[in-house]
């Protein structure tokens, strides 16, 4: 992590986060040295990711948070997170939808950032369980009736019913119902936590039967996930990775779990890895 003094704030704070996470904790002369950045600099930085509830800070430098697996964080404390890296999933992700097909985006920060990309996909019928993802095409629709570009209105939405999780999902069985009568060509999944044993989970028990529900009426999943949702477990799993047609993920993913990965989804697509750079 040489040579990063010009690093804007959000990029040295993601690449720390990242180095914690790595290693179970640093030390701030260790940052220091990395980043080629002060003292000063690396300690504000600490602050700030401890505030987002993603480290904890110690004597000399800080470790990484140790979440239950019951822990749902809230779409605010999430949306500060990896933002380069869901960026290149997002870009990458919606060149999978094609035009005028039925697509399915369930809840979360990785979905929302793709559903901004979704508006350039003419004649899209989006189906969600997400009122942050709704809002991205409704104020696309508001704005094209006030003059704006009439090419980013164009999708039909239709947002689920249900009770409202804290990453603001609807969920249970209202939400469950309304998806059991639809039919997706392809489902963008996101996710709490990817590993080889678990699959995929999710904090919340109502969501995991939501996105059960989601899968079973997609012909095609995509799942979207930045490489720090690797190796997280949640309360409940639903789905195994064999089940995944495909996961779109950023350059921090490792080398091995790439190998892991590849055995059982039969599509693995890594954004960003043109350019080479790890600024996730």
């Amino acid at each position: 992590m040489s040579d990063n003094q010009n690093l804007l704030a959000e990029q040295r704070r993601a690449l720390i986060l990242d180095e914690v996470r790595r290693r179970g904790g640093v030390r701030v002369n260790e940052l220091t040295r990395k980043l080629n950045v002060s003292d000063m600099t690396v300690r504000r930085d600490l602050d700030a990711l401890a505030r987002q509830g993603v480290v904890e800070k110690v004597h000399g430098g800080a470790v990484p948070v140790a979440e239950a697996s019951t822990h749902e964080p809230g779409f605010e404390a999430k949306s500060s997170l990896e933002l380069s890296a869901k960026e290149d999933i997002a870009r990458a992700a919606a060149a999978m939808a094609a035009p005028g097909s039925a697509i399915a985006l369930s809840g979360g920060t990785t979905t929302y950032a793709l559903a901004q990309h979704l508006l350039d996909v003419p004649e899209l019928t989006v189906v969600t369980n997400s009122v942050r993802v709704a809002d991205v095409f409704h104020a696309a629709q508001r704005a094209a009736a006030n003059g704006g570009p009439a090419s980013r209105s164009g999708a039909t939405v239709v947002l689920t019913g249900g009770v409202r999780t804290p990453s603001d999902s609807l969920v249970g069985p209202v939400a469950d119902q309304a998806i059991r009568s639809l039919h997706f060509d392809v489902l963008f999944l996101g996710v709490h936590g990817i590993s080889l044993e678990a699959g995929l989970s999710t904090p919340n028990l109502a969501e995991a039967e939501t996105n059960r529900r989601f899968m079973r009426s997609a012909r095609r999943v995509v799942v979207v996930a930045d490489h720090t949702k690797w190796g997280t477990v949640g309360l409940s799993s639903f789905a195994s990775l064999d089940e995944v047609d495909a996961l779109v993920t950023d350059t921090g993913l490792p080398e091995a779990a790439r190998e892991e990965i590849s055995e059982l989804i039969p599509e693995l697509v890594v954004a960003g890895e043109a350019r080479g750079g790890a600024d996730s």
